[in-house]
């Protein structure tokens, strides 16, 4: 029977969470009949496949999927599950394929799923026909400006309607862009938590938590040389921030940019050497797009959620993360950096460091945080005991939140919640 997991009480501005949510191995069951089997979920970016007969292999909704560009050069996301028995098809990473060939019995599929090739088929009689058996796709496969989701489900809404208002958010990650197209600009970044999913997405907005698990971080930008204002009354980041509920449980942190950006706010770590490029690259950005949307693009930072388990941050640098679960107690992370396809040696190696520096693996927020949620984890071995976490810093004020509210992630408990509590 489906329950509420969640506390929600506007007139005692009061909002908790059961904590069961986050360490059942029966909440997970129903979360991916509910939520992973119903909504559009990453699959991957299509710099990744730069020609065609290009491909990549990897888990998208604890499915083993291959994303692909046939020979045609059309994007594609083949099940990477053999139709004889089963078996995984394509055993590669990545790499350029016009087939995959099964290791197991050696049935052979050509990139656009065909099924090429079965080795002694005559001895198949009656009803078999090959043409039945090519490799499965999603129900649904589509993608907004080169960002690629499969949806499980054949009725579901289009990427585009279930997006909603998202794409205000990820129409501005491109905008960094003369072209309006951004690139991966390293390999993958992959990483195992020992805590629920649902906890990275908490911590991929909430700015709360910056003053303290990032303290050192916030000492090295003092050290590099930023002014960092002292936070005015009721607030714990220097600078004013939204919270903003874009439909479909997508939402986005919307801050005023204290921290620097590659795009294109110049702060001393950056060196003096790249004071004028900054400025060049904002002058472009003013004639582009005018003088409001630039300041937009270049004087604000933005963490936005695309629900479930996609994250786009565009702060310090622009950050793709995607994360799935491998039990109630576990995740497993995929994280990429972008940039625009532009820019020049200088600006991408900039851009490269401000990634590392924060979101990278020896990063000073990724270890931090990954250390927090394993934690948080660990101290839900009490939730039979002490069973409500506690999420109404800020409600009353909905409207109008201060940066460290928890008005964002109580728009993700309240579609999670929505969707747990249905068929």
């Amino acid at each position: 029977m489906s329950r509420s997991y969640i506390i929600d009480d506007s007139e005692k501005q009061r909002f908790l969470l059961d904590r069961e949510a986050l360490v059942s191995d029966a909440v997970l069951a129903d979360e991916m009949r509910k939520i992973f089997s119903k909504c559009w979920i990453y699959v991957g970016h299509g710099s990744e496949l730069k020609q065609p007969n290009d491909f990549v292999t990897r888990r998208v909704g604890g499915r083993p999927v291959i994303f692909l560009r046939d020979m045609r050069g059309e994007y594609r996301c083949l099940f990477n599950t053999c139709r004889h028995r089963g078996a995984i098809v394509c055993t590669e990473r990545e790499g350029s394929r016009r087939s995959f060939r099964c290791l197991y019995h050696g049935w052979t599929y050509r990139n656009d799923g065909v099924l090429a090739g079965v080795p002694g088929s005559e001895a198949y009689r009656g009803d078999f026909d090959k043409s039945t058996l090519g490799l499965k796709s999603p129900a649904k496969f589509e993608n907004y400006r080169d960002f690629w989701f499969l949806n499980l489900d054949p009725r579901a809404p289009s990427l585009r309607d279930y997006l909603a208002r998202a794409t205000d958010y990820i129409d501005l990650v491109l905008d960094q862009s003369p072209s309006g197209k951004m690139e991966l600009i390293t390999g993958a970044q992959e990483y195992d938590v020992a805590a629920n999913w649902k906890l990275l997405v908490e911590n991929s907005v909430d700015d709360y938590h910056l003053p303290t698990t990032h303290a050192t971080w916030l000492d090295y930008m003092k050290n590099s040389g930023l002014k960092i204002e002292r936070p005015k009354e009721g607030m714990v980041l220097p600078t004013h921030g939204l919270a903003v509920d874009l439909g479909n449980g997508h939402f986005t942190t919307d801050n005023v940019n204290f921290r620097g950006r590659p795009v294109a706010a110049w702060i001393p770590i950056y060196g003096e050497g790249a004071k004028e490029e900054i400025a060049e690259i904002r002058s472009e950005l003013v004639q582009r797009l005018g003088a409001e949307r630039a300041k937009r693009v270049a004087d604000t930072n933005r963490n936005l959620i695309i629900f479930p388990n996609l994250v786009i941050n565009d702060g310090s640098s622009v950050t793709v993360r995607t994360f799935f679960p491998e039990g109630a107690g576990k995740m497993h992370v995929t994280a990429w950096a972008l940039g625009t396809v532009e820019e020049n040696q200088s600006a991408r190696a900039r851009r490269l460091d401000a990634f590392l520096t924060f979101y990278g693996p020896g990063g000073f927020a990724t270890p931090d945080d990954v250390e927090a949620l394993e934690l948080v984890q660990q101290g839900l071995a009490n939730w039979q005991d002490d069973r409500w976490s506690e999420m109404s810093r800020g409600m009353g004020r909905e409207t109008e939140q201060l940066n460290s509210d928890e008005h964002h992630l109580r728009i993700f408990w309240r579609r999670w919640n929505e969707l747990m509590e249905g068929a």
